[in-house]
């Protein structure tokens, strides 16, 4: 077949027998406005779209046949795709077809242009999987419009698509986290009341001791109890709050973080290492101080009989300072450190209860303020874990 001209030839539209296009208004250097990939075996046609598309914005790529046009889709996947239809050797309704069979290319806009103007040959490239079909010749303006009209429609549903992974992501965050919140103030809410049980019997039969004991338990959950739900409400606030960073006076905060553990020093009677001096990083004290809480009291809860609490910090190559808090417990296994910090997973009840909340509350922190968070242990007991957290250097 004859290729036909690919723009009609009003002057004021661009003359096709020069193989000009009308300039678009889009500034040089700008960022480009999509990427996109045109395909067709004519030279002219191939350049032509080519100028067309480039002056308005567009990152344009050219495939001179369908072989090439498959290999382009799949290394770089572009926005839009304009497919002639009559090529040698792999036409343009197979090139369709085998994008919209391969799962990586299959949601991208297919655009025919082609000089078939048979209702058939439009019907079977709907069929294929296009979104348009222009017959040849065409406006160039009517090329430009139609390719704005699909690159917009293309944005919306990738916004569309990311923010229902967002909403999946964070729907499946909710429920592991009220699982686990759940779980914690269940438990509480029996200890509390079996003692009260236990203190509605007759006076008489308690002794002093039992008491105090009872008295004490009731504190000590209904703190846990309390503690929950202020790490609910901060984690409400770390994912929503938006807070400017600012240089950090980290011994300052490290010293209310371990007056806020008085509860547990009181018993436990830590042995506590500072280094001398902190090197200065950026954050938000508020948020900091949450993540040194939990730092510091796992690493008294799980530490050894006594604890030996060991803190320091040191900049890293890339930017960032690196904070570490060392205790002397047993450790933890390989399998538990790949629990740790992931959507409020749980380790053994038992031994570790409060790892997991704790602790995805504290990866939310520091990613909101764009550091990371680690664990290291050998399993060894006596040699403990050290869990770390980076932060921007100031």
């Amino acid at each position: 077949m004859t290729e036909q001209p690919i723009v009609t030839s009003d002057a004021s539209k661009g003359d096709a027998s020069r193989g000009d296009a009308p300039k678009g208004d889009a500034p040089k250097g700008d960022a480009p406005k999509g990427d996109i990939l045109v395909v067709d075996d004519t030279p002219a046609n191939l350049r032509l779209l080519t100028q067309m598309l480039t002056e308005r914005g567009y990152k344009v790529r050219p495939a001179p046949n369908g072989a090439l046009a498959l290999a382009a889709a799949r290394a770089a996947l572009p926005d839009l795709i304009l497919l002639d239809v009559s090529m040698p050797d792999m036409d343009g309704y197979t090139v369709c077809r085998k994008l919209k069979a391969d799962e990586q290319t299959r949601d991208v806009p297919i655009m025919f242009i082609s000089a078939l103007d048979d209702v058939n040959d439009k019907v079977k490239a709907f069929l294929a999987g296009g979104v348009d079909y222009l017959t040849k010749p065409f406006q160039v303006e009517e090329v430009a419009a139609r390719v704005a009209t699909h690159l917009s429609v293309r944005n919306l549903q990738k916004a569309l698509q990311a923010a229902n992974a967002d909403l999946q992501a964070r729907n499946a965050e909710l429920d592991s986290f009220a699982h686990t919140v759940a779980h914690d103030l269940k438990n509480s809410l029996n200890t509390i009341m079996g003692h009260a049980e236990l203190l509605d019997v007759d006076p008489a039969e308690l002794t002093a001791d039992d008491l105090r004991a009872s008295a004490r338990a009731i504190a000590r959950v209904s703190r846990k109890m309390n503690n929950i739900i202020e790490e609910l409400m901060l984690l409400s606030g770390v994912r929503n709050d938006t807070v400017v960073l600012e240089p950090l006076d980290m011994s300052s905060i490290v010293s209310e973080a371990w007056l806020r553990l008085d509860y547990l020093t009181r018993d436990a009677q830590p042995q506590l290492l500072l280094p001398q001096t902190w090197p200065l990083a950026l954050g938000y004290g508020p948020w900091i101080e949450e993540v040194w809480v939990n730092y510091l009291g796992n690493a008294i809860k799980y530490g050894g009989k006594p604890p030996r609490v060991e803190l320091g910090a040191s900049p890293t190559a890339d930017g960032f300072v690196q904070f570490w808090v060392r205790d002397n417990g047993r450790g933890l296994t390989s399998d538990e450190q790949a629990k740790l910090f992931t959507r409020f997973e749980r380790l053994d009840r038992v031994r570790v209860t409060g790892h997991g909340l704790g602790l995805s509350i504290v990866k939310h922190i520091v990613e909101k303020l764009g550091g990371r968070v680690s664990v290291e242990s050998s399993g060894v007991p006596g040699q403990g874990s050290t869990f770390s957290f980076t932060l921007p250097q100031a």
